[in-house]
């Protein structure tokens, strides 16, 4: 028989809702993606414009992206394998950067999470750096 009244049953079951909901994120995993941010201090990136460069060119390339998002400092695209993200890179790198000797840009290799929009849009992340160290921190253990 439950001695507990029936609002701390409801608030228990929220809690354990909420929490469920922003750990979603971790099942998803990463995918591929080829970012784009400005190189130099003086050259801020107009992220619409360079939206638009980034979609030509992997069109005239004929590669396939799954998603072209950006922020405030840098334009990402998303792509679903590994082979397509390099040769984005390769292609984007050509259209950003002609002149290699002085690169106005700068073309990286990145993972983004391949969470569903709606579970990034409440703020629902996942865990980077969590509990696998992937972010190349060694610890030293001396007993």
């Amino acid at each position: 028989m439950n001695r507990y009244p029936l609002w701390k049953n409801l608030l228990i079951g929220l809690v354990l809702l909420w929490g469920l909901i922003y750990t979603l994120p971790n099942f998803y995993g990463e995918v591929p993606a080829v970012q784009v941010s400005s190189a130099k201090a003086t050259l801020k990136l107009d992220t619409a414009a360079t939206t638009d460069r980034i979609a030509g060119a992997l069109k005239a390339a004929g590669i396939e992206n799954t998603g072209i998002f950006s922020d405030a400092t840098s334009v990402r695209a998303r792509f679903k394998d590994t082979e397509t993200q390099l040769r984005a890179k390769d292609v984007i790198e050509q259209t950003f950067n002609p002149d290699a000797a002085d690169p106005s840009y700068v073309v990286a290799l990145n993972l983004l999470s391949a969470s569903p929009s709606w579970l990034t849009s409440i703020q629902a992340l996942p865990m980077y750096l969590g509990l696998d160290l992937r972010g190349g921190v060694h610890f030293l253990l001396e007993v």
